[in-house]
């Protein structure tokens, strides 16, 4: 298969859409106009859908509150943006009420087990997504695929469509970014971290994802995460319920900075650490999220979006640092990108060896064929200039030779 050549995003500081994508374009700037970003707005859309009234422990609700005052403080969404953010701050608060609704009815859940996970912890673009692909390949592990993640349940009574939903969801997410896919593919079947989980109690790296919002960010790190964490596991014991399977595979950038409550709350997991040169890391992360801020941002400012993600890089890189020896040294593993990508399986070996997970003929015969259909870049690269963010290379380099030292991690052109 011919890959098509890389191209360089020449739009971030002023959003071209496809014809295509004006006419959702419009009915979202329609319906952002006339809505508000306000906690009792939400919860009361969420209990529309959801059909139950129960939220559960009301603690969210003062995150809640942060995350409305920051949308509202730190950025100016677009009308279409708003609705955006309308819609899947909704979402994940009917996804909460639907899981506290099965808890109360099913108590036994809480008595499941979430067995000894293998959790994947590294920023974007250091490998994760290929080998979380490669994992979640074996049938032996349970993974979350991406419809699961947006909908963990159907309201009772509901037709079940969330596959043909998510894909719809998609459609148009790959209609106005058509370059997207080059930089994260994403499909309804395809497996999806659990940051969408976390984001249902309201704490989580997923909103900073929508835009930057630096109130809910200083928030966010300033707390503790364990119940957050303690909530994820709770979830994970509902899908396994629902769905069977009992050890995970589960990966989310922002486990590099919380190896404390990630290890406290999954005390048996084996953990996977990956690493790449950070300057390649921010040019790429940079890019992707300033590329994405023209679904929500009223005026996107390549130096604002980008900026903001190469500081929130270091931040995370700075606390993967200082807590690496935090996770137990006989059910832990660093993973250097060029490493991984000189023999990718042969890595899932060794990760394999020390879960205790055993990979048999079988194992590498499934991973094998997800590749095969699979290839990577099969749908084109990016070129990526550090300079359109405001950012250079060599001081991003000796930002961040900290981080490049504690782990050896080698450079790239």
């Amino acid at each position: 298969m011919t890959r098509p050549a890389a191209v360089a995003i020449d739009d971030l500081a002023a959003p071209r859409f496809p014809e295509s994508a004006l006419p959702i374009r419009e009915a979202m700037t329609e319906m952002g106009a006339a809505l508000l970003l306000e906690p009792e707005a939400l919860m009361a859309a969420a209990v529309d859908q959801a059909g139950v009234d129960d939220f559960g422990d009301a603690g969210f609700r003062e995150r809640l509150d942060v995350v409305c005052t920051a949308f509202d403080k730190d950025v100016v969404l677009s009308p279409a943006g708003r609705a955006a953010a309308f819609v899947q701050l909704t979402e994940v608060l009917r996804n909460r009420l639907l899981v506290t609704d099965l808890l109360r009815r099913h108590p036994e859940i809480d008595e499941l087990e979430v067995r000894a996970p293998i959790i994947i912890c590294g920023l974007p673009r250091t490998g994760t997504t290929h080998l979380h692909n490669l994992l979640s390949a074996d049938p032996a592990l349970r993974s979350l695929p991406y419809w699961e993640a947006v909908q963990p349940l159907v309201p009772d009574g509901a037709p079940d469509d969330r596959v043909v939903g998510t894909a719809l969801a998609l459609d148009v997410l790959n209609d106005a970014l058509p370059y997207f896919k080059r930089m994260h593919e994403m499909t309804p079947d395809e497996v999806h971290e659990e940051i969408n989980l976390l984001a249902m109690d309201v704490s989580s790296m997923f909103f900073e994802t929508m835009a930057p919002i630096p109130t809910w960010r200083d928030y966010y790190r300033s707390t503790d995460q364990t119940p957050a964490y303690e909530y994820l596991k709770r979830v994970l014991k509902v899908l396994q319920f629902v769905r069977g399977g009992d050890r995970w595979v589960l990966k989310s950038p922002q486990h590099l900075e919380q190896f404390g409550p990630l290890s406290t709350v999954f005390p048996d997991a084996t953990f996977v650490v990956t690493h790449r040169d950070p300057v390649s890391v921010t040019k790429s992360l940079t890019t992707m999220m300033t590329y994405l801020a023209r679904l929500n941002l009223d005026t996107v400012d390549p130096k604002v979006v980008g900026g903001y993600w190469a500081d929130r890089l270091e931040t995370m890189l700075r606390a993967c640092v200082r807590d690496r020896d935090v996770l137990p040294a006989d059910r832990s593993i660093d993973v250097r990108f060029n490493e991984f990508m000189a023999d990718d399986v042969a890595m899932v070996e060794r990760i394999y060896a020390i879960a205790g997970q055993p990979f048999t003929a079988d194992v590498r015969s499934a991973m094998d064929a997800f590749m095969e259909t699979h290839p990577r870049g099969r749908h084109g690269g990016v070129l990526y200039d550090l300079s359109q963010f405001g950012l250079d290379d060599e001081e991003r380099r000796a930002a961040l030779q900290f981080y490049v030292d504690r782990f050896d991690i080698q450079p790239e052109q």
